[in-house]
C-alpha cells in the first residue's frame, strides 16, 4: 500500500493561525463543564436543589454536547464546516446568557442542556477540520494538542472559576462564558476559512446520512476505538461531576483549594495528552491505549480504596491524577484509530466518537451522586466499571485489525459512501 501524505499544514493564507483556532474551538466543552464546578455546592444551595438534582446541570450539558456533535458532524460533511461553525458558536454565547439567568434548577438543567448542544458544534467541526488538512504523523500529533487543549480549559476554568467566585457568584460566571464565547465568534469570522471544499463534500440528505452511519458502525476497529473512548470518558466526567463534592464536602477543601488540586490533575492530563500523541506517532497506537488504559485502571482502583477505607486527602488527588492521565493517554491513538480511515466522513465519523464519548459521560455523571455529597464509594464504583468496560471494548475480537495504517477496506468503504 502507498505511504500516506502527510501534509505538514494546512495550505491557505490563515495556514498559521487556523491550528491555534482548531485548538480554541476544542476549549468550548470543557470550560462549560470546568469553570463553574467550584461553584456548584453554592449553586445547589442558592437554588434550593438536592446534590443529584444540581448535578444534572453538568449531565445537561453532557448530553447536549453529545447530541450536538451527532447533529452538526454530518451537516458539516455536506454543507462545510465553516457554516455550521458560526451557528454554533451564535448559539454557545445566547444560551450561556440564559444560564446566567435561569431562576430555578429546573430551567438552568434546559439552558445547559442547548448550551451543550451549541458547544458540541465546536468540538466536532474542530476534529473534522484537522482531519481536513492533516493526516500521517501530522494528523496524531494534532489530535494530541486537541488533547493538551482539553487538558488547558480544565486547568483554566477551575482555577478561573475558583477566583471569580471570591468577586461574583454562579451566575457570573455564565456571563463569563458568553464573554468567552463572543471572543471566540470574532476568532471564528476572522481566522477560519472553509477547510472542507464543494468538491469533497457529499451530496444527499437524511439517507444518506444513515449509509454514511452504517459505513461506520460495520468497521471493528472503529467501534472499538468509539466504545473504548466513551467508556474512558464516562470515568472521566464521573471524576469531573463527583471531585468537588469529595474534595470540598469530605475533605474540606475550599473552592480556592479545590480549582489547586484541580489544576494540579489537568496538568497531568495535559502532558500525557501531549507524551501520548508523540508515543502513538513514534511508538505504537495500540501500546500506547493500553498503557493509558491501565493508569486510568489504577486511578480508579485508588478511588474505590478511598471509598472502602478511610484515606488521605493526597491519595485521593493521586488517584484522581492517575484516571485523568490515563485516560488523556487513550484519547489521541483511540482518536486516530477512529478517524484515520475516513478523510471524507470526518465530520460524521467524529460525530459519533463524540457522542459517545460525552452521552456516556452524561449518564455516568449523577451516578456518583447517589450517595449523597459526603460519599465517594459511588466515584469509585462507578470508575472501575467504567475502565473495566474501556477494557473489554479494546480486547474485543477484531478490535486490534488495522491498529497501524487504514486498512484499504476501510478507504475504499468510504470512497464508496462518497461516489454511490
Amino acid at each position: 500500500m502507498p505511504a500516506p501524505v502527510q501534509p505538514a499544514a494546512p495550505q491557505h493564507r490563515f495556514a498559521r493561525t487556523l491550528p491555534a483556532l482548531l485548538l480554541l474551538l476544542t476549549v468550548f466543552g470543557p470550560i462549560s463543564m470546568d469553570l463553574y464546578l467550584p461553584a456548584l455546592p453554592a449553586l445547589t444551595a442558592d437554588l434550593g436543589a438536592t446534590t443529584s438534582v444540581a448535578q444534572l446541570t453538568v449531565t445537561a450539558c453532557l448530553v447536549g454536547l453529545a447530541a450536538g456533535q451527532l447533529v452538526a458532524g454530518p451537516l458539516s460533511d455536506r454543507l462545510g464546516r465553516r457554516g455550521v461553525l458560526l451557528v454554533g458558536v451564535v448559539a454557545y454565547v445566547v444560551t450561556s446568557a440564559l444560564c446566567a439567568a435561569s431562576p430555578t434548577v429546573e430551567l438552568l438543567v434546559v439552558a445547559r442542556l442547548v448550551q451543550g448542544l451549541a458547544g458540541g458544534v465546536g468540538i466536532v467541526v474542530a476534529q473534522a477540520a484537522g482531519r481536513d488538512v492533516y493526516d500521517g504523523g501530522a494528523l496524531i500529533r494534532f489530535y494530541g494538542r486537541l488533547t493538551v487543549a482539553g487538558g488547558l480549559a480544565a486547568v483554566v476554568g477551575p482555577l478561573l472559576g475558583g477566583q471569580l467566585t471570591t468577586v461574583t457568584d454562579w451566575r457570573g460566571l455564565f456571563v463569563f462564558l458568553a464573554a468567552v464565547g463572543v471572543v471566540v465568534l470574532g476568532a471564528v469570522v476572522v481566522a477560519f476559512p472553509e477547510t472542507l471544499p464543494a468538491d469533497r463534500r457529499i451530496a444527499g440528505g437524511f439517507g444518506r446520512t444513515g449509509r454514511d452511519f452504517r459505513v461506520l458502525l460495520s468497521d471493528r476497529v472503529f467501534v472499538a476505538a468509539v466504545l473504548h473512548q466513551g467508556f474512558a470518558y464516562a470515568a472521566l466526567f464521573a471524576y469531573l461531576a463527583g471531585a468537588t463534592f469529595v474534595l470540598q464536602g469530605v475533605y474540606g477543601l475550599s473552592p480556592q483549594g479545590y480549582a489547586l488540586a484541580f489544576g494540579l490533575n489537568s496538568a497531568g492530563f495535559m502532558t500525557c495528552g501531549f507524551l501520548a500523541g508523540r508515543a502513538a506517532e513514534r511508538w505504537s497506537v495500540p501500546g500506547t491505549l493500553a498503557v493509558g488504559t491501565g493508569l486510568a485502571g489504577l486511578g480508579a482502583l485508588g478511588l474505590l480504596l478511598a471509598g472502602t477505607t478511610t484515606m488521605p486527602v493526597w491519595v485521593v488527588v493521586v488517584a484522581l491524577l492517575a484516571l485523568a492521565s490515563g485516560v488523556a493517554t487513550t484519547s489521541p491513538p483511540a482518536t486516530t484509530l477512529a478517524l484515520v480511515g475516513y478523510p471524507r466522513l470526518a465530520g460524521t465519523a467524529s460525530s459519533l466518537l463524540g457522542m459517545v464519548r460525552f452521552g456516556f459521560g452524561g449518564v455516568a455523571a449523577p451516578l456518583v451522586g447517589l450517595g449523597g455529597a459526603a460519599a465517594i464509594l459511588p466515584l469509585g464504583l462507578v470508575t472501575v466499571t467504567a475502565v473495566s468496560l474501556a477494557t473489554v471494548a479494546l480486547l474485543a475480537p477484531g478490535a486490534r485489525a488495522g491498529a497501524g495504517a487504514p486498512s484499504v477496506h476501510r478507504v475504499a468503504l468510504d470512497a464508496d459512501t462518497v461516489h454511490s
